[in-house]
């Protein structure tokens, strides 16, 4: 996939006539994707997009010990090979020893920026943005308060222009995004079943209507539950069939509840300015409290405990800032010229 953002590509294409176009390296999760393409969006420079999909046997292997990182990972089948970009940004754990690989590849004419703590090679990065909550700081680091995205206002309203039909629900409407089990988080049906409920009986009192959309993560029994709850009241529940109303539900929405689960969520919720409800799931761990602390600090985001409250805030604008910082490194490192 080959994409120019819109802000400032076309410029930045005739200032660097001889640039090739930035890769960004994900592993196909859905928040690492958007992450990297919010970034290189960011940037306002042309990028290619690189779903990377680990090899056998690297794949039963940590990243740490691939001894030939090129050769463990495929893009569409096709292993990554020159002529190599001048940047290339990373997010994921399988996607760090590739990013670094093609930097030592290019001898010196590609630039490795990694989203999120990458874990190894720190030193060899030319810059790191990583979340607060990560607690990565050094002088090649880039600080967000959440997830870098893909949410600015151009996107949101082109979303809601796919669906129309959603301007004419009654207001406030409630938008519910919905994540699932992970590593610190525990999402069985009966709590979610629980959460369903409180949104209906809120969505009730402020009548108004309902726009939810699960992740995969959410499964099959969870979709059931949302529409056990929710289905009778006005709106509608994605069900992953067509196309994503995703940014559209976000543009739409006058409060929305975030599941506690997901970083990438709520900060895409955050960058819209308005009141972000984050709902309790049990379980967690001291990196997601140090994020859900320092958002709710900051006046983005409150508990939901039953109610759709009102409040504003600052949207949060941490992506531009990165795109911007990773553009001037860039920049200044063509000025300079390769490495000899």
């Amino acid at each position: 996939m080959v994409a120019l953002a819109a802000s400032g590509g076309a410029a930045a294409c005739a200032a660097t006539a001889d640039l090739p176009e930035v890769w960004a390296l994900h592993d196909s999760k859905a928040g690492m994707r958007s992450q990297v393409l919010g970034l290189a969006e960011a940037t306002g420079l042309p990028f290619v997009e690189k779903a990377l999909r680990v090899r056998r046997p690297w794949a039963w292997l940590p990243p740490q010990v691939w001894l030939a990182p090129l050769a463990a990972v495929a893009d569409q089948g096709w292993p990554l090979r020159p002529p190599w970009p001048r940047l290339v940004i990373g997010c994921g754990r399988n996607t760090a020893a590739p990013a670094l690989a093609i930097r030592r590849a290019a001898g010196g004419r590609t630039l490795a920026v990694q989203i999120q703590d990458p874990r190894i090679g720190r030193d060899a990065f030319d810059l790191m943005v990583v979340p607060a909550h990560d607690r990565l700081r050094g002088e090649r680091v880039v600080v967000t308060a959440g997830a870098v995205h893909r949410v600015t206002p151009e996107r949101l309203a082109e979303a809601l222009r796919g669906f129309p039909a959603l301007t004419a629900l009654p207001r406030p409407v409630v938008g519910v995004l919905l994540g699932g089990a992970n590593r610190a988080y525990r999402f069985d049906p009966t709590r979610l079943g629980a959460i369903a409920a409180a949104i209906a009986a809120a969505v009730r009192r402020c009548g108004g209507s309902v726009v939810a959309t699960p992740s995969r993560r959410t499964g099959a029994a969870g979709l059931a539950a949302l529409r056990e709850h929710l289905g009778s009241l006005p709106g509608e529940i994605w069900d992953g069939a067509g196309t994503n109303p995703y940014y559209a539900y976000l543009a739409i929405a006058d409060a929305l509840l975030v599941t506690a689960d997901s970083v990438s969520m709520i900060s895409e919720a955050a960058a819209t300015g308005k009141p972000v409800h984050v709902i309790a799931l049990p379980g967690g761990d001291r990196k997601f409290a140090r994020f859900h602390e320092r958002m709710q600090r900051a006046g983005v985001t409150r508990p939901f405990v039953g109610d759709i409250e009102a409040w504003s805030y600052a949207p949060l604008d941490d992506t531009a800032r990165a795109g911007a910082a990773v553009r001037e490194l860039l920049l200044a490192h063509l000025a300079r010229g390769p490495r000899v």
